[in-house]
């Protein structure tokens, strides 16, 4: 059986992209962790904050849930499944269901926030860790203003930084138009275009007035 604690944000990303409805982790009691990692507090934490991603690209976060038992609450497991299995079925599918979602979409937006993974990791060894190991504090910690507004606008700028660069692997596009296919403030759109630049991840091609991928010319 894995630890609960290896459960990465990735897997969970990477299982709604493959057309999973709703995802569910059950660890082990919280304090009583067989390895010493306490790794369950680690998967809560990753819990809390994909499902700030999932509200970012429009997923309902009740999509996602964890519970904790022991190895011997296998009642305790089977209903926790069955609850959640019946929740999933009242919500429906993501695809054309609650979340007024289709296909491209659903697909869009998660490519954009798996990209996201691997500064998320970074961000949360430096600055998400919760130091004292308990539920409550895990739940004040992620519901906290400061984390809050820490996290929404890495996801903001991130994300739509990301989904601007999906864009521009299909086409060239203007300020006006990247604002137009995202539904983002053409002055946004702009801020994000010169940091890009600065990073050389874009460039403006003169001859089209439009934005471009760096490494297509």
């Amino acid at each position: 059986m894995m630890c609960s604690g290896r459960v990465d944000l990735e897997f969970i990303l990477r299982a709604f992209a493959n057309g999973q409805d709703g995802v569910f982790i059950g660890g082990c009691r919280l304090g009583e962790c067989n390895y010493i990692t306490h790794g369950n507090f680690d998967a809560l934490s990753t819990t809390y904050l994909c499902k700030k991603i999932m509200a970012h690209i429009g997923l309902n976060p009740e999509r996602l849930r964890i519970d904790f038992m022991s190895g011997a609450d296998g009642n305790l497991l089977a209903e926790f499944s069955d609850d959640f299995a019946e929740q999933v079925k009242v919500m429906g599918p993501i695809v054309n269901g609650e979340e007024g979602m289709d296909a491209d979409t659903l697909e869009f937006n998660l490519a954009a926030a798996r990209k996201l993974v691997p500064y998320l990791k970074l961000v949360e060894r430096e600055r998400l860790r919760v130091p004292v190991k308990t539920e409550e504090a895990y739940q004040a910690f992620f519901e906290s203003e400061e984390i809050n507004n820490l996290i929404d606008g890495i996801l903001t700028d991130r994300l739509a930084v990301n989904q601007i660069i999906q864009l521009l692997k299909e086409t060239p596009l203007s300020t006006s138009g990247i604002s137009e296919r995202l539904g983002m403030n053409p002055s946004d759109v702009s801020r994000h275009m010169n940091r890009s630049s600065n990073h050389g991840l874009v460039r403006y091609d003169t001859t089209s007035s439009c934005y471009v991928l760096a490494q297509n010319g």
